[in-house]
């Protein structure tokens, strides 16, 4: 019976990769600041806190806590729309809007001049789910911005559109403004990007460090005041859930992807799945990857063969970096245990396939991290940098293991690795207790309880 089930998945396997391609949702977090600084950071009580973390079942639209939002319109501006973390959470928000009825209309601030096949196939996806695509500078945005009873701004950079397009109507749309804020970076903090963020509903930040270094930033830096702040920590879709809590399809994922890795089934692979670029770290964990094959071989570890997995490439245009990558493999002749990974929707059968993640953002770390919270679904331990939003998802030493940012993480991380390589009861006593931590605080209902204080807030305060 079991061996007819494993057959049965095997051949449903495309579809399940398919259904990946969907994205996630996006789990929400707040809290409030204790005192009365400009900016007031919500948060809840104990009481409602427990309230909101024991209720797992959203149900259909007409039991969602975001119900109140039909038939509300809704605009949602993004700065662009790519595979990068930003637009995809956009994304999913407007998918859990349009799910409970609201009318979401789109606009994307910066369009490629060329046609751009993975801009195509998001548009595509949102059509398909009622979701209205315009253009961000015709007439028919500017109605939608007038008319809509709140406008989301996704990223510091989507303000550019403000002035640019609205012009001398930009102070009626202003006070339904919730601004949503991804960004760790100090070449965002720029007045033309952020100067009508005091003035908005609200802002939405996805962890308690990056909304402390923006109020601090924008005091400092541009002599601005934040306004009042939500934090949101992003959680797992069900999609996700489901095939993370379904054993026979993890199976399946986990033979197909090694064997198209050319790796055993005992095998250790440990991965980084994050675009690749110098900020999120994937050169310093090939060193400290590679030392910790030295540290194997100089303790003669009996150990089975380990293996770095690099997802986030692009192969038809490989940029500097990347090529800085692959040559650091060749030099240090490890071609046999690094596989580099093509950028995809589609992590869940990396997530299956892999045994340990890591997180290795670096400077300020992740705003949050979402692969972070992915992988904790799927059991695993994550050994992330000690900053940013990892710090307030990873608890070092039981659900994984930090290391610091930088040249100096580089050996530490190796150490870990090696840890983790040779206690293999540690390595799934901490993917277990990360996954209690999901289901404590990080899923989909979590979010869809969060999210609708939020937007209440801000529908009340545009109606004043």
């Amino acid at each position: 019976m079991a061996k007819h089930s494993v057959a049965m998945a095997k051949k449903r396997w495309p579809i399940m990769l398919a259904a990946f391609l969907s994205v996630s949702t996006v789990t929400v977090l707040l809290m409030r600041a204790a005192n009365s600084d400009s900016c007031n950071i919500k948060h809840f009580t104990v009481a409602e806190d427990n309230q909101i973390r024991s209720s797992n079942q959203v149900g259909n639209a007409a039991s969602s806590p975001l119900y109140f939002m039909k038939s509300k319109l809704v605009l949602m501006v993004s700065h662009e729309l790519s595979l990068s973390g930003g637009p995809l959470l956009l994304m999913e928000l407007a998918f859990l809007l349009r799910g409970v009825g609201s009318d979401v209309v789109w606009i994307t601030n910066q369009k490629p001049a060329e046609p751009d096949q993975v801009i195509y196939s998001l548009e595509s996806k949102m059509l398909d789910r009622g979701v209205q695509v315009l253009s961000a500078k015709s007439e028919k945005a500017i109605d939608t911005a007038l008319k809509a009873d709140m406008v989301i701004l996704n990223t510091a950079v989507a303000g550019k559109w403000l002035d640019a397009v609205l012009k001398e109507k930009v102070g009626r749309v202003i006070p339904k403004v919730l601004w949503w804020i991804h960004e760790m970076r100090g070449h965002y903090f720029k007045v033309e990007y952020v100067k009508h963020l005091p003035f908005v509903a609200g802002a939405m930040i996805d962890s308690h460090t990056t909304a402390e270094y923006w109020k601090n930033r924008t005091r400092e830096r541009l002599g601005i005041k934040m306004p009042e702040t939500f934090v949101v920590h992003l959680g797992n879709s069900k999609e996700l859930m489901e095939v993370a809590e379904d054993n026979v399809a993890k199976r399946v994922l986990r033979e197909h992807v090694r064997e198209s890795l050319g790796v055993r089934n005992d095998d250790l692979l440990f991965a980084i799945i994050n675009s690749v670029s110098r900020g999120k770290g994937q050169d310093l964990f090939l060193r400290a990857f590679y030392e910790s094959l030295q540290l194997i071989h100089e303790k003669k570890l009996q150990l089975p063969s380990l293996h770095a997995v690099v997802v986030g490439s692009d192969l038809n245009a490989q940029t500097k970096f990347e090529t800085e990558l692959r040559k650091f493999v060749i030099e240090k002749k490890i071609q046999d245990r690094v596989h580099f990974v093509n950028k995809t929707l589609a992590v869940a059968p990396y997530l299956a396939s892999i045994d340990v993640l890591v997180q290795n953002s670096q400077a300020r770390g992740e705003c949050f991290g979402r692969i972070t919270i992915e992988a904790m679904a799927f059991r695993l331990p994550v050994l992330g940098t000690a900053a940013g939003g990892t710090m307030e998802i990873v608890v070092n030493g039981t659900t994984g293991l930090l290391h610091p940012a930088g040249k100096e993480g580089v050996t530490p991380l190796a150490m870990n690795i090696v840890k983790l390589a040779t206690h293999v009861e540690k390595r799934l006593t901490m993917g277990k207790k990360g996954y209690e931590r999901v289901k404590e605080r990080f899923l989909e209902d979590h979010m869809s309880q969060r999210i609708a204080l939020v937007l209440k807030e801000v529908l009340r305060k545009a109606r004043q």
